[in-house]
Protein backbone atom coordinates (compact mmCIF):
# COMPACT_ATOMS: atom_id res chain seq x y z
CA UNK A 1 0.00 0.00 0.00
CA UNK A 2 1.41 3.38 -0.94
CA UNK A 3 1.73 6.39 1.36
CA UNK A 4 -1.30 8.14 -0.15
CA UNK A 5 -3.47 5.13 0.70
CA UNK A 6 -2.12 5.05 4.26
CA UNK A 7 -3.10 8.69 4.78
CA UNK A 8 -6.55 8.16 3.23
CA UNK A 9 -8.33 6.71 6.24
CA UNK A 10 -11.31 7.52 8.43
CA UNK A 11 -13.41 6.28 11.31
CA UNK A 12 -17.13 7.06 11.35
CA UNK A 13 -18.81 6.89 14.75
CA UNK A 14 -22.45 6.20 15.32
CA UNK A 15 -23.47 8.32 18.32
CA UNK A 16 -26.19 6.65 20.40
CA UNK A 17 -24.68 3.69 22.21
CA UNK A 18 -21.18 4.35 20.84
CA UNK A 19 -20.13 7.80 22.06
CA UNK A 20 -22.74 8.11 24.82
CA UNK A 21 -25.11 5.52 26.29
CA UNK A 22 -28.31 7.33 25.38
CA UNK A 23 -30.35 4.12 25.14
CA UNK A 24 -32.18 4.39 28.49
CA UNK A 25 -33.32 7.94 27.69
CA UNK A 26 -34.49 7.02 24.20
CA UNK A 27 -36.33 4.02 25.60
CA UNK A 28 -38.12 6.09 28.23
CA UNK A 29 -39.09 8.76 25.71
CA UNK A 30 -40.55 6.08 23.40
CA UNK A 31 -42.54 4.57 26.28
CA UNK A 32 -43.80 8.05 27.18
CA UNK A 33 -44.87 8.67 23.58
CA UNK A 34 -46.65 5.31 23.43
CA UNK A 35 -48.48 6.03 26.69
CA UNK A 36 -49.53 9.47 25.44
CA UNK A 37 -51.16 8.01 22.31
CA UNK A 38 -52.15 4.54 23.50
CA UNK A 39 -49.67 2.94 21.10
CA UNK A 40 -47.77 -0.30 21.65
CA UNK A 41 -44.21 -0.40 22.93
CA UNK A 42 -42.09 -3.23 24.30
CA UNK A 43 -38.49 -4.06 25.09
CA UNK A 44 -38.37 -6.27 22.00
CA UNK A 45 -39.75 -3.54 19.74
CA UNK A 46 -37.30 -0.99 21.12
CA UNK A 47 -34.36 -3.34 20.57
CA UNK A 48 -35.54 -4.23 17.05
CA UNK A 49 -35.91 -0.60 15.93
CA UNK A 50 -32.95 0.97 17.77
CA UNK A 51 -30.80 2.85 15.27
CA UNK A 52 -33.67 3.59 12.89
CA UNK A 53 -35.23 7.00 12.28
CA UNK A 54 -38.57 8.11 13.72
CA UNK A 55 -40.33 8.03 10.36
CA UNK A 56 -39.49 4.33 10.18
CA UNK A 57 -40.45 3.50 13.77
CA UNK A 58 -43.67 5.43 14.51
CA UNK A 59 -45.90 3.81 11.83
CA UNK A 60 -45.05 0.41 13.36
CA UNK A 61 -46.32 1.50 16.79
CA UNK A 62 -49.97 1.85 15.79
CA UNK A 63 -52.61 0.18 13.65
CA UNK A 64 -53.83 3.61 12.57
CA UNK A 65 -52.80 5.08 9.23
CA UNK A 66 -50.83 8.20 10.11
CA UNK A 67 -50.10 11.14 7.82
CA UNK A 68 -46.54 12.34 7.46
CA UNK A 69 -47.55 15.42 9.44
CA UNK A 70 -48.80 13.24 12.32
CA UNK A 71 -45.62 11.15 12.22
CA UNK A 72 -43.47 14.28 12.28
CA UNK A 73 -45.46 15.75 15.16
CA UNK A 74 -45.13 12.56 17.21
CA UNK A 75 -41.43 12.36 16.43
CA UNK A 76 -40.90 15.95 17.51
CA UNK A 77 -42.67 15.27 20.84
CA UNK A 78 -40.52 12.20 21.41
CA UNK A 79 -37.27 14.08 20.76
CA UNK A 80 -38.23 16.97 23.03
CA UNK A 81 -38.95 14.42 25.75
CA UNK A 82 -35.58 12.74 25.09
CA UNK A 83 -33.72 16.03 25.50
CA UNK A 84 -35.58 16.71 28.75
CA UNK A 85 -34.58 13.31 30.11
CA UNK A 86 -30.92 13.39 29.10
CA UNK A 87 -30.17 16.99 30.13
CA UNK A 88 -27.39 16.91 32.69
CA UNK A 89 -26.78 13.19 32.16
CA UNK A 90 -24.40 13.32 29.18
CA UNK A 91 -21.00 11.69 29.56
CA UNK A 92 -18.85 9.80 27.05
CA UNK A 93 -18.62 6.04 27.37
CA UNK A 94 -15.43 4.42 28.64
CA UNK A 95 -12.58 4.63 26.15
CA UNK A 96 -14.24 7.15 23.84
CA UNK A 97 -11.98 10.14 24.51
CA UNK A 98 -8.88 7.97 24.45
CA UNK A 99 -9.60 6.31 21.09
CA UNK A 100 -10.70 9.61 19.51
CA UNK A 101 -7.50 11.39 20.48
CA UNK A 102 -5.32 8.46 19.43
CA UNK A 103 -7.01 8.15 16.04
CA UNK A 104 -6.60 11.88 15.42
CA UNK A 105 -2.91 11.68 16.35
CA UNK A 106 -2.46 8.86 13.83
CA UNK A 107 -3.93 10.84 10.93
CA UNK A 108 -7.45 9.43 10.79
CA UNK A 109 -10.27 11.70 9.75
CA UNK A 110 -13.25 11.36 12.05
CA UNK A 111 -16.97 11.74 11.40
CA UNK A 112 -20.25 11.08 13.14
CA UNK A 113 -23.02 9.26 11.28
CA UNK A 114 -26.18 9.30 13.39
CA UNK A 115 -29.86 8.59 12.76
CA UNK A 116 -30.78 11.16 15.38
CA UNK A 117 -32.09 14.67 14.70
CA UNK A 118 -29.33 17.27 14.44
CA UNK A 119 -30.52 19.06 17.58
CA UNK A 120 -30.01 15.86 19.58
CA UNK A 121 -26.67 15.09 17.95
CA UNK A 122 -25.28 18.57 18.57
CA UNK A 123 -26.50 18.54 22.18
CA UNK A 124 -24.96 15.16 22.97
CA UNK A 125 -21.65 15.81 21.23
CA UNK A 126 -21.24 19.17 22.95
CA UNK A 127 -22.30 17.76 26.31
CA UNK A 128 -19.84 14.88 26.08
CA UNK A 129 -16.98 17.21 25.13
CA UNK A 130 -16.11 15.54 21.81
CA UNK A 131 -17.77 17.68 19.13
CA UNK A 132 -14.63 19.55 18.09
CA UNK A 133 -12.73 16.35 17.33
CA UNK A 134 -14.96 15.51 14.37
CA UNK A 135 -14.36 16.68 10.81
CA UNK A 136 -18.01 16.14 9.78
CA UNK A 137 -21.31 15.36 11.46
CA UNK A 138 -24.17 13.67 9.59
CA UNK A 139 -27.58 13.62 11.28
CA UNK A 140 -30.97 12.20 10.36
CA UNK A 141 -32.05 15.26 8.37
CA UNK A 142 -29.05 14.95 6.07
CA UNK A 143 -30.13 11.75 4.31
CA UNK A 144 -33.18 10.50 2.45
CA UNK A 145 -33.10 6.94 3.79
CA UNK A 146 -32.27 5.98 7.36
CA UNK A 147 -30.34 2.91 8.49
CA UNK A 148 -30.21 0.06 7.51
CA UNK A 149 -29.83 1.92 4.20
CA UNK A 150 -26.19 2.99 3.70
CA UNK A 151 -26.98 6.67 3.07
CA UNK A 152 -25.80 7.97 6.46
CA UNK A 153 -22.34 6.48 6.24
CA UNK A 154 -21.89 7.24 2.55
CA UNK A 155 -22.78 10.88 3.28
CA UNK A 156 -20.22 10.97 6.10
CA UNK A 157 -17.50 9.54 3.85
CA UNK A 158 -18.32 12.09 1.16
CA UNK A 159 -18.26 14.95 3.67
CA UNK A 160 -14.71 14.12 4.76
CA UNK A 161 -13.46 13.17 1.31
CA UNK A 162 -12.56 9.55 2.09
CA UNK A 163 -13.59 6.62 -0.09
CA UNK A 164 -15.93 4.09 1.60
CA UNK A 165 -13.42 1.25 1.40
CA UNK A 166 -11.02 3.33 3.54
CA UNK A 167 -13.59 3.93 6.29
CA UNK A 168 -14.22 1.96 9.45
CA UNK A 169 -17.60 2.43 11.15
CA UNK A 170 -18.19 1.97 14.88
CA UNK A 171 -21.74 0.82 15.61
CA UNK A 172 -23.79 -0.80 18.35
CA UNK A 173 -27.07 -1.45 16.49
CA UNK A 174 -27.85 -4.30 14.12
CA UNK A 175 -29.35 -1.89 11.58
CA UNK A 176 -26.24 0.26 11.79
CA UNK A 177 -23.90 -2.66 11.19
CA UNK A 178 -25.97 -3.63 8.15
CA UNK A 179 -25.88 -0.05 6.86
CA UNK A 180 -22.10 0.13 7.15
CA UNK A 181 -21.54 -3.21 5.43
CA UNK A 182 -23.90 -2.20 2.61
CA UNK A 183 -21.83 0.99 2.25
CA UNK A 184 -18.75 -1.15 1.65
CA UNK A 185 -17.07 -0.24 4.93
CA UNK A 186 -15.40 -2.24 7.68
CA UNK A 187 -17.32 -2.32 10.96
CA UNK A 188 -16.39 -2.47 14.62
CA UNK A 189 -19.40 -3.32 16.78
CA UNK A 190 -19.58 -2.51 20.48
CA UNK A 191 -21.95 -4.47 22.71
CA UNK A 192 -23.52 -1.47 24.45
CA UNK A 193 -27.08 -2.26 23.38
CA UNK A 194 -26.83 -5.68 21.71
CA UNK A 195 -25.18 -8.98 22.61
CA UNK A 196 -22.23 -10.05 20.51
CA UNK A 197 -24.21 -12.79 18.72
CA UNK A 198 -26.53 -10.15 17.25
CA UNK A 199 -23.56 -8.21 15.85
CA UNK A 200 -21.69 -11.05 14.17
CA UNK A 201 -21.93 -9.38 10.76
CA UNK A 202 -19.33 -6.87 12.00
CA UNK A 203 -15.63 -7.38 11.29
CA UNK A 204 -14.71 -6.95 14.96
CA UNK A 205 -16.88 -7.04 18.10
CA UNK A 206 -15.78 -5.53 21.43
CA UNK A 207 -17.44 -4.80 24.75
CA UNK A 208 -15.84 -1.36 25.09
CA UNK A 209 -13.94 1.11 22.96
CA UNK A 210 -11.32 0.95 25.70
CA UNK A 211 -10.27 -2.39 24.20
CA UNK A 212 -9.21 -0.73 20.95
CA UNK A 213 -6.20 1.17 19.65
CA UNK A 214 -5.44 2.85 16.33
CA UNK A 215 -3.55 -0.32 15.33
CA UNK A 216 -6.82 -2.25 15.29
CA UNK A 217 -8.34 0.20 12.80
CA UNK A 218 -5.20 0.18 10.66
CA UNK A 219 -5.40 -3.61 10.61
CA UNK A 220 -8.99 -3.60 9.37
CA UNK A 221 -8.07 -1.28 6.51
CA UNK A 222 -4.92 -3.18 5.58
Amino acid sequence: MNMIDKMNKAVIFDMDGVIVDTGPYHKQSWYDLAEKHGWRMSEEFFAHTFGMQNYQIIPQMTDDSLSREQIDEAGLWKEIRFRELIAGQIAPLAGVLEIITELKSQGFKLAVGSSGPRMNVEMVLRGSGVKDYYDAIIAGEDVRNGKPAPDTFLAAAKAIGISPDRCVVIEDAVHGVEAAKTAGMKVVAVTTTNPAENLKQADLVVDSLGELSAVDFEGLLD
